[in-house]
């Protein structure tokens, strides 16, 4: 990615660059953080809890823009910036926020969710990604009040979603509770199937209410989506066979297709192709295979939801890109499923790693040159020469010992064996639950 932003041309086009990398390097220190937080043992609800703050957020602002359609606000932000930036269709959208994404110039325009994104794309991509989040952290965590609002929020979130008409969201979702019903299958995980047929019935009962399949009719009759879509990608792709290594930089407007958005935008492949190149693109798409097929080892509810965050992403990646905050949803859920599937997690906090804390040492001796000379302790131990003395943890005897005489008289003169100053943290179990 850095190597194509040798091909930028435009001097805003470095800020947009800037900002997409930065989406990459925070969702990359988020994964990592994650991961490393929950392997030191840190509870569980604590870890899933700041995904299920930004969930609360993305339902209320949906309701927002189901109460109040036309609402809109300038930010400080868009004020302070110079008209030549804030100009900037991208700028435009980032700086003035909307509830919801409609056309002003139609007599009956369409509303659909968007806020707290600039796009509805980003908010159906949004809630694809966290509803296993959510649901990860309900069947994990059995008791708190931050519980219950998550039970009351999930089913009050169906009806902005459904205002987002987003094919691509509802395709998502479908293919990872898909995904994830045939691996319960094939498990005979019984529990696992009702809760996905629950709430799959819950989405029915909603659409009972929103006319949702109306709704998305209407859409398609009044706008030319899927042609528009399909002349961008062939003129897409036809820009990448010119620069396929490193692409362009970031996505350009051109005024030779019938769509009004640029160049390598409407689909993250598209996006990742024609910005930095079929290089980037495949080392991309390898992470998350890769990232999927670890996760298909997981055997807690948790890891089970949290295994289906890479299916989805990569099942909306052609219509819908997430070089946004959606990344580092992504990279949460990532981050907190690979330690549950390395080893045990959702237990107590024991507090930081066993390599920040201090080991309390018995003084030793060397003899080497150059190596520091600790003084010897009041009572040498024969076996303390030039090693640590660290009292260890014996293993159990494979056998019971024999009975007899000899054996009571050599455990009689064997001296007790003090126990060691900390406890021995257990080894990681293979394919560990949450």
């Amino acid at each position: 990615m850095l190597l194509s932003a040798t091909r930028l041309d435009r001097a805003t086009a470095y800020l947009t660059f800037g900002l997409r990398f930065g989406f990459l390097a925070t969702a990359l220190v988020v994964c990592v953080y994650v991961h490393t937080l929950v392997r030191e043992g840190a509870r569980w609800d604590r870890v899933l809890r700041p995904l299920g703050w930004y969930w609360l957020g993305v339902v209320a602002l949906g309701w927002l823009a189901v109460l109040a359609p036309t609402f809109a606000l300038t930010t400080p932000v868009e004020m302070a910036l110079p008209q030549s930036i804030s100009g900037e269709r991208f700028i435009q959208a980032l700086t003035h926020v909307r509830a919801n994404e409609f056309n002003p110039q139609s007599r009956s325009p369409i509303y659909r969710t968007a806020a707290p994104y600039p796009y509805t794309n980003n908010w159906g991509t949004a809630y694809a990604l966290l509803v296993p989040c959510v649901l990860a952290y309900l069947t994990s965590v059995r008791t708190g009040r931050f519980r219950v609002a998550l039970w009351v929020s999930l089913p009050l979130s169906v009806v902005p979603a459904f205002m987002t008409l987003n094919r691509g969201m509802f395709l998502g979702l479908g293919a990872g509770l898909l995904y994830l019903g045939l691996r319960a299958l094939v498990r005979g995980n019984a529990r696992l199937i009702v809760s996905i047929a629950g709430l799959v019935v819950l989405v029915w009962v909603v659409s009972l209410v929103v006319p949702v399949q109306e709704m998305i009719d209407a859409r398609v009759s009044s706008t030319d989506t899927n042609v528009d879509r399909m002349d961008l990608y062939v003129r897409t792709w036809q820009a990448v066979e010119r620069s396929p290594l490193l692409g362009y930089g970031a996505p350009k407007s051109v005024d030779t297709t019938l769509a009004e958005e640029p160049l390598g935008t409407q689909g993250l492949i598209w996006q990742i192709l024609y910005s930095h190149g079929i290089p980037a693109l495949v080392v991309f798409l390898g992470w998350l295979v890769l990232v999927a097929r670890r996760l298909a080892a997981a055997v807690s509810p948790a890891g089970h939801w949290l295994s289906t965050v890479p299916v989805i992403a990569l099942v909306v990646i052609p219509v819908y890109a997430y070089i946004d905050p959606n990344l580092s949803v992504i990279f949460f859920a990532v981050g907190a499923g690979l330690a549950a599937v390395g080893g045990p997690v959702n237990r107590e906090s024991t507090g930081p790693s066993t390599m920040a804390q201090p080991v309390p040492l018995t003084p030793w001796r060397t003899r080497g040159v150059g190596r520091a000379s600790v003084p010897a302790p009041p009572v040498p131990l024969p076996s303390a020469t030039g090693v640590a003395a660290v009292p260890l943890r014996l293993p159990e005897p494979s056998h019971p010992p024999a009975a007899g005489p000899v054996r009571a008289a050599a455990d009689a003169s064997t001296p007790p064996v003090s126990a060691p100053d900390r406890p021995v943290a257990d080894p990681p179990r293979q394919g560990g639950t949450a």
